[in-house]
């Protein structure tokens, strides 16, 4: 583990260096990236709101209402069924994408990934997202990473190429006028349909004669083979064909346009939505449709919209919901089927996110409804059975437990316990408000049904971290703000007609919607500002310090439980760490330029590491950092997919199964030869103690002066031991002696708990010492470990090793494998390979956990500057 390199690819550049323009443009784009994004979809959302609200001016509420309630059942049948027939057409997205990358999985696994990502994304977009739940579905599946990362951008690529190739052949063959408030340098649609039409095609080009990647901005990119483009072009053509129907069928009874014209206005309204980054495209869709057509019954067309969400967009999320709600309630059935258990199976992958969204979804839903109207002859019924006061008393709650989930779905998706509990209070309340303000039955099952499908999950819930954290972010409570502007919009939309003045918000009557609505939006508001207002004024920690006597003594107890030899470098004295709440683990981690790099997972006892892996993931956010996790393995990656970060492999782990450990037989000729020869040279092995260890120091450090001076190199640090002597006091030491006695290599010995695992950390040797006396020193400890019951020696980790060049794969695969294959010039990477291989170990997968996208550079130079141990020594290597 000693020799461990800086992969080049680490250091191709330094943030300490004299940026260039481009290089400081780069480094704020990638730091306000996602503050760009969010004034981008901030800018669309309150557009379309103010354009809405300008093409209703002349609607009244209750035409809509009326509108509405009399759609015929048949259309809603007929819309029901199209988003049915949706809904399965794109299982072939996910069913395609498998099937190329050659994974084995069963229909009913795609079809279960694939309502649950589409029910969520369309719904909620990028606030929640069905990626997390694709990503980790597929993980517990089985499906490695590059394998879930090819996937997804064969599923973009033809989500997209189909879209293209359906809107520019419609835009040609039914062209329209483009309204001159768009903005766009286009008067119709046919220069927009040839070049979405000649873009597919060239895509296709390539998909026949292409057969290497295309790189382009960091993206490696291999067309898939021609016949599956075309399969899943048509797939994604079919989806937006049904997709339109089932809004085509709901439109009033006066449209004057033909299916074909209709879907290729709502193909751009797709498009615009898809750039605004609105969530669910909400509102920006409705102003594209109601533009684009614009039918002398207003009020009908906007029923139809309205219509439209609740069946293609709500009424899925819902049935996802019952799903997971069933699924987790037979886990404590004492019979169950093989379908149940693989429900449950996959239920606890997922279901707590799942529910989460769900609980941004029923905040909003009760927000909206606060805003609207009651029904007259619901408001009628209840007049006889409630007084007043509990009316009013009921709308004013709603809105303000619709604020609270808002909230509190954030504190749920870190994993919250209290946040489990308030949220199950608060719904259990929401039913009883909904009947009670305006008997909203709709809405009070909906929430039951969310409470139902989030009762058994209590055991996801285990954090105790505090409800409002620093993890409140910026765009958590941007959701939140928008949430509100929504509420305050249809505020003014139903009510434009109703003058205002102060005495309204004093009005106190069963007819009397407005002042109701009002009390209910400033209720609302004040709960949203007081959450941000505490979160935004919350002290921000500073860098912690490096660790304190009492934190080692902390962390000294939480090494000798791991099982991982890793653990023992928070013995180091270079780390800083951060703590679960019940402080039984630990994240170990150091500091370079913008970033908080954690060495490995958490330290400590299994049930609480997740806690202390979220606890630095909130303290990164708190103090304006990037979280990385260093040589994270392959059993804990759900848990920084679940962050929002992205995965790269960096190499992998080495470890020898040391149960059956010997000499003995014709693989371990080799291995048997070295030892003999070096045995017959007069070479000793011995382990001294850690209470002798002390007496050996001297010559200890005689050694380690003597191998740095060979090397020309200077100490590194972080990821691997450096000459300490307090460190090296706490182990024991394996020593080599010559002939005469004389020590000339050593290594300190690294224990698991519970005898798990055996490894090294700091070895030296004498430059003039004999020939493979460092695989001498191996062969003795794996020997010693098989005597003394371990079950495995880790050899540490071959960097870029094992990483494919698939021609599906992203660029970061493609250039370690050159690297990995012809960068013998800057480090032995294929020879550090060979050389474990012949202890014929078990190869395991290690990864970088951080932020991707462009972001990534920087995040790579810093790891690789603070293993090295600063800059200076990284340009010097």
């Amino acid at each position: 583990m000693e020799e461990e390199p800086v992969p080049p690819a680490l250091a191709s550049e330094s943030t300490d260096i004299a940026a260039t323009p481009q290089q400081t443009w780069l480094r704020w784009l990638t730091e306000h990236y996602h503050t760009l994004l969010n004034v981008l979809t901030v800018a669309m959302f309150g557009g379309s709101l103010w354009l809405l609200h300008y093409e209703f001016r002349n609607i009244h509420p209750h035409d809509v209402a009326e509108s509405f309630e009399s759609l015929p059942w048949q259309v809603i049948a007929l819309s029901l069924g199209f988003t049915l027939l949706n809904y399965a057409v794109m299982i072939g997205y996910d069913w395609l994408a498998v099937h190329l990358i050659d994974h084995v999985l069963k229909l009913r696994q795609v079809a279960i990934v694939s309502f649950l990502y589409y029910s969520f994304s369309n719904t909620l977009g990028s606030v929640f997202g069905g990626t997390p739940i694709r990503v980790r579905l597929y993980a517990s599946w089985g499906m490695s990473s590059p394998e879930i990362v090819r996937m997804i951008l064969l599923i973009a690529t033809a989500f997209w190429m189909g879209l293209f190739t359906l809107g520019g052949t419609l835009f040609l063959l039914t062209p329209f006028d483009i309204p001159a408030r768009f903005n766009l340098p286009l008067a119709t649609s046919r220069p927009l349909g040839a070049i979405l039409l000649s873009t597919v095609g060239l895509f296709f080009i390539l998909c026949w004669v292409r057969q290497r990647p295309i790189h382009w901005m960091k993206i490696n990119f291999q067309p898939p083979p021609l016949r599956i483009a075309l399969a899943q072009t048509f797939v994604s053509a079919t989806d937006f064909m049904c997709a339109s129907a089932a809004l085509y069928v709901l439109l009033p009874k006066d449209a004057q346009i033909s299916f074909l014209p209709f879907t290729a206005i709502f193909i751009l309204a797709v498009i615009v939505s898809l750039v605004s980054h609105v969530p669910g495209g909400l509102g920006v869709l409705e102003l594209v449709v109601v533009t684009m057509l614009p039918f002398s019954n207003s009020h009908g067309l906007l029923a139809s919209l309205l219509a439209y969400r609740v069946i293609y967009y709500l009424l899925p999320l819902t049935v996802g919901l019952c799903i997971v709600g069933v699924a987790t309630f037979r886990e404590h059935a004492s019979t169950a089927t093989a379908i149940g258990r693989e429900a449950v199976r996959w239920t606890m992958v997922i279901g707590p996110r799942v529910v989460t969204g769900g609980v941004f979804v029923a905040g909003l839903i009760l927000l909206i409804s606060g805003s609207l109207p009651a029904s007259h002859g619901r408001m009628a019924m209840l007049r006889e059975f409630l007084p007043l006061p509990v009316v009013e008393v009921s709308h004013l709650l709603g809105s303000v437990i619709g604020a609270l989930l808002l909230v509190l779905a954030r504190s749920l998706q870190r994993r919250i316990d209290a946040a489990w509990v308030l949220t199950c209070i608060l719904l259990g309340l929401g039913v009883l408000v909904s009947l009670a303000k305006g008997f909203d039955y709709e809405e009070a099952i909906i929430l039951f049904v969310l409470l139902m499908a989030l009762l058994p999950c209590r055991s996801h819930f285990f954090r105790k971290g505090q409800l409002l954290s620093p993890s409140l972010s910026p765009t958590w409570l941007l959701a939140a703000i928008l949430s509100l502007g929504l509420m305050f919009w249809i505020v003014m939309f139903a009510y434009r007609h109703v003058e205002y003045s102060n005495d309204l918000w004093w009005e106190f009557a069963y007819r009397h919607d407005a002042p109701r609505s009002l009390r209910a939006l400033l209720a609302a508001a004040v709960t949203i500002a007081i959450f941000a207002v505490a979160s935004l004024l919350r002290a921000k920690p500073v860098t912690p310090t490096l660790a304190t006597e009492e934190e080692l003594a902390e962390v000294t107890d939480l090494v000798a439980a791991s099982e991982a030899c890793d653990a023992n470098l928070a013995l180091l004295g270079d780390k800083r760490f951060v703590f679960s709440h019940d402080r039984q683990a630990a994240v170990m981690f150091g500091c370079q330029g913008n970033c908080w790099i954690a060495m490995g997972d958490p330290i400590g006892h299994a049930e609480s590491m997740d806690d202390a892996a979220w606890n630095f993931r909130e303290a990164c956010d708190a103090a304006g950092t990037w979280p990385v996790f260093y040589q994270v393995s392959q059993s804990s990656l759900a848990r920084y997919v679940e962050m929002g970060l992205t995965m790269i492999k960096l190499g992998e782990e080495a470890r020898v199964p040391l149960t059956d450990f010997s000499l003995a037989g014709g693989k371990r000729s080799g291995l048997r030869r070295t030892h003999k020869k070096v045995e017959e040279a007069g070479i000793t092995f011995e382990i001294i103690p850690r209470s002798n260890v002390p007496q050996i120091m001297p010559r200890l450090k005689e050694i380690s002066d003597a191998w740095l001076g060979d090397k020309a190199t200077a100490e590194k640090g972080f990821s691997l031991g450096f000459f300490n002597e307090a460190y090296l006091s706490r182990y024991d030491i394996a020593l080599v002696r010559d002939s005469q006695g004389i020590a000339i290599a050593f290594a300190n010995i690294l224990p698991g708990a519970n005898h798990e695992e055996l490894s090294i950390d700091l070895m030296r040797y004498v430059p003039d010492s004999q020939r493979n006396v460092m695989e001498y020193l191996f062969i003795e400890l794996m020997l010693y470990g098989h005597h003394q019951g371990y079950h495995w020696f880790n050899l540490g980790m071959a960097p870029l090793s094992g990483i494919e060049a698939n021609r599906l794969g992203p660029l970061w695969n493609r250039v370690c494998s050159l690297v990995f294959q012809h960068g013998e010039h800057f480090y032995n990477f294929q020879g550090l390979r060979n050389y474990k291989e012949k202890f014929d170990p078990v190869w395991s997968p290690k990864y970088l956990a951080s932020p991707g996208g462009i972001a990534l550079p920087q995040v790579l130079t810093n790891v690789a500057t603070l293993i090295s141990g600063g800059l200076g020594k990284l340009l010097h290597r």
